[in-house]
């Protein structure tokens, strides 16, 4: 009993160690964004919003927050399967889903696309197991195509494509994740250039499910990741994500929004909105 005691009071030790070192780390070097407190908004930046990936936890926030927002008109929700929010939001005339297959042909949904305004993207899986070609299929390839077919039906702003690539993302970055959805973000920012979209890469920490999924050890890991700025909520994301994108002359196209930058943007957004 001695020893498997002090097994436990050790890796409890290391454990906040680490949580205090990550804390220290956020603390020190997130926050590259400030925004303006006299900045200029579109009112129509968020007009017609498509989300994607809103049956996983991050998108699931992402939807929330659409649903909520007062200034979108129109949401349509890509998606292979239903889950509770989307049925609601079906149910009650606020959400259009669209069920889509083929993540790299948006042909047929040419029509909603030239209305879209905003692109909350949500859609990923975890690198943890997959198959290399697999993840680079969806982490690049998606996303990828899905810019170029946006751009081929509309070039107009305000148009925003908002990606939740994670902290850690980079292709100077040695995990091949990591490179793969660097090479995204360069990818679609690329391909947005001289046109009215600006694309922005997310790099969130911890993403807190919506409360409707939270459970208890979302709560502690929650309160364990405060201080070093590197958790948010999945609602309050995409309020961030609507704050940057009615900031069209503020944030350019390529940006990368760290943790702390998107708490920043949506506490602004909560202070005038709710």
């Amino acid at each position: 009993m001695t020893i498997l005691r002090n097994v436990i009071f050790a890796l409890v030790f290391i454990l906040l160690v680490t949580i205090a070192a990550l804390n220290l780390w956020g603390m020190l070097t997130l926050g590259t964004l400030n925004p303006s407190e006299t900045a200029e908004r579109d009112p129509a930046a968020n007009r017609v919003v498509m989300v994607f990936g809103a049956t996983g936890s991050v998108g699931d926030g992402l939807l929330k927050a659409a649903m909520l927002a007062p200034e979108v008109e129109t949401i349509y929700a890509v998606t292979r399967r239903m889950s509770p929010r989307l049925e609601e939001g079906a149910a009650s005339g606020r959400v259009k889903v669209i069920m889509h297959k083929d993540f790299t042909d948006y042909s047929t949904l040419t029509e909603q696309l030239a209305e879209v305004n905003t692109v909350l993207w949500g859609l990923g899986t975890t690198s943890v197991g997959a198959d290399p070609e697999t993840y680079r299929w969806i982490h690049v390839d998606f996303p990828v195509s899905f810019v170029e077919a946006w751009l081929a039906t509309r070039t107009a702003g305000p148009m925003a494509f908002h990606n939740v690539t994670g902290m850690g993302t980079g292709e100077a970055e040695d995990a091949q994740w990591a490179k793969d959805k660097g090479f995204a973000e360069r990818r679609v920012s690329e391909l947005a250039e001289g046109t009215g979209l600006r694309t922005f890469g997310h790099h969130s920490g911890l993403v807190r499910p919506t409360s409707e999924n939270a459970n208890w050890l979302t709560y502690i890991l929650e309160w364990l990741a405060t201080p070093g700025h590197l958790v948010i909520r999945g609602v309050d994301l995409g309020r961030a994500m609507f704050e940057i994108s009615a900031r069209v002359e503020e944030v350019p196209n390529g940006a990368v929004i760290d943790n702390l930058d998107a708490i920043r943007y949506a506490k602004i957004y909560n202070a005038r909105v709710e």
